[in-house]
């Protein structure tokens, strides 16, 4: 590490004083564990010596392959802590992508169930990283590793360069990509949210159902910061999840907007608000304007959007709930604006020359300041595409009003956002291709009421083929996640292309957006 660089705050040692100051309030909960902000400080501070007893070195990485669960966060804070990477992984990926993203990652170790690890053994490439299990054998398992470890440790100094998190997603070329999460970008993240004027105190609840391996887990050190308790729930059930939101009086939550339209189903549209609610946070994907009224009139005041991505470190424009309010009075159009900037990100709309376009023009989103990542982990060409003179290229298209509001009109990526989760065209594509039956194919998103959009493919076979979509599904389960294979399979003779033979997507897409106002739902 360069003597030069100056050392900033570790986010870890920061929770650290947080849990000197509220140890005996609860912390994180879920429906099996809860803990005080003590014995978090505990359990994180044993996790990190046990993990340096086992030999892993500043810099390691970390694997976590694991569902909402209180180890989520330990493991968070201990790799804060020890200047390990945290590299975890989509619950709810494929054993074969969970077995690339340990070979992309070169983790260390993985923590997971043992089920979890017998799924994805046979798909890791090279040596088998070190496993912690839940429920592994009694010696060897992560509560033995806690008990044999001390509870006494002193977080790590770190520059603002280090990098904290590999942030996975999968690139539009289909290979892996993981944004790299910096100290810096962290801090400054933590302090977007403590910023925030309807941010959370102590006394609060944030209960949180989507994974927290994603972008529901950048709430978990701001929560822990305010003293607030987080919630953790394992599965999203429309009907439960509202039980329990209300008996255990959450008053703050971030969901995708699906999971919002599926809450609006279940209470069928009736005023039924949530007494201690303060904020429904929703991002990860765009939400209809005539959704957001219905929700509003469901839930009453206390919707709250926000826009960004892993590459800025969470959100970088927001929507407020005053924001809300207002736009519902008196400019019903703004509800179809991502809001405006944080305080310290700086969003621009640029022409291709990377000039600022005037307000109402449709340009690319870029965004710059210290919540911007670091690169792509080991992938140099793939960082070259989107960041530029320290100015990440989000693909995006977008238009700002006189005071300053985005509001994305359509994506320059093929990137479809099935509930709250990202999925690259060509990475599906890749996967039909392997199918013996089938010659081209084309994916794309189309509009979806449950999820907001659904991956759907155009499917040419090869010659003297029987179409049989069912096959093709079942295929796809072997090698994608859930949330990766087409909802819609449509069997063509052929697929458009233009003069120079590449397929026309936009074209295919078309007819599937016939009467939407923008191609992003």
């Amino acid at each position: 590490m360069p003597q030069s660089a100056p050392f900033i705050a570790n986010v870890g040692e920061l929770v650290a004083r947080s849990a000197r100051a509220h140890a005996r309030q609860l912390a994180v909960t879920s429906s099996t564990r809860r803990l005080t902000y003590a014995e978090l400080e505990q359990r994180s501070n044993r996790l990190a010596n046990a993990l340096r007893g086992m030999g892993l070195a500043r810099g390691d990485r970390v694997g976590i392959y694991l569902p909402n669960c209180t180890e989520i966060v330990e493991i968070e804070l201990a790799c804060y802590k020890a200047a390990f990477i945290k590299a975890p992984f989509n619950a709810r990926l494929s054993p074969a992508e969970v077995g690339a993203i340990a070979a992309n990652s070169e983790a260390t170790l993985i923590v997971t169930t043992a089920e979890r690890a017998e799924a994805f053994r046979a798909h890791i490439q090279g040596p088998m990283p070190r496993l912690l299990l839940l429920d592994g054998p009694a010696q060897s398992s992560y509560e033995a590793a806690l008990a044999q470890a001390s509870d006494a440790f002193t977080p790590e100094r770190v520059t603002a360069d280090e990098v904290a998190v590999l942030h996975y997603t999968s690139g539009s070329s289909g290979v892996l990509k993981a944004a790299m999460q910096t100290f810096g970008n962290r801090l400054a993240q933590l302090r977007k949210f403590l910023m925030r004027a309807d941010g959370m105190r102590s006394g609060h609840l944030l209960g949180l159902v989507g994974p927290v391996t994603h972008a529901s887990g950048m709430q978990l050190v701001p929560a822990l910061c305010s003293g607030a308790t987080i919630r953790l729930f394992s599965g999203f059930e429309p009907g439960r999840f509202l039980a329990e939101m209300r008996a255990e009086r959450v008053t703050h939550t971030f969901l995708v907007p699906t999971m919002i339209n599926m809450l609006l189903a279940e209470l069928e549209g009736q005023y039924r608000p949530l007494p201690d609610l303060l904020r429904m946070g929703y991002g990860a994907a765009p939400m209809a304007p005539a959704r957001i009224l219905r929700a509003m009139d469901v839930f009453g005041p206390v919707l709250s959007q926000g826009y960004g991505a892993g590459e800025t470190t969470s959100g970088v424009c927001g929507l407020s709930v005053e924001d809300h309010l207002l736009a519902r009075a008196a400019m019903p159009e703004r509800l179809a604006s991502c809001g405006r900037p944080f305080l310290e990100s700086l969003v621009e709309i640029v022409d291709d020359a990377g000039l600022p376009v005037a307000p109402g023009e449709i340009g690319e989103i870029v965004v710059s300041g210290p919540d911007v990542f670091a690169g792509y982990w080991r992938a140099p060409e793939l960082t070259a595409e989107v960041l530029k003179n320290g100015r990440y290229h989000t693909g995006d298209l977008a238009r700002a009003d006189d005071e300053g509001y985005v509001y994305i009109v359509d994506r320059k990526k093929d990137m479809v956002i099935s509930g709250g989760f990202n999925v690259y065209p060509s990475e599906v594509e890749a996967v039909l291709y392997q199918h013996e039956a089938i010659a081209d194919a084309c994916v794309f998103a189309i509009p979806d009421e449950k999820w907001g959009e659904a991956v759907a493919a155009h499917v040419v076979l090869k010659p003297g083929r029987t179409p049989d979509a069912a096959g093709i599904d079942r295929f796809c389960a072997q090698l994608l996640g859930g949330f990766k294979r087409p909802r819609h399979i449509e069997f063509v003779p052929a697929l458009p292309k233009n003069p120079n033979g590449k397929v026309m997507r936009k074209a295919i897409q078309a007819s599937y957006w016939s009467g939407h106002s923008r191609m992003v739902n």
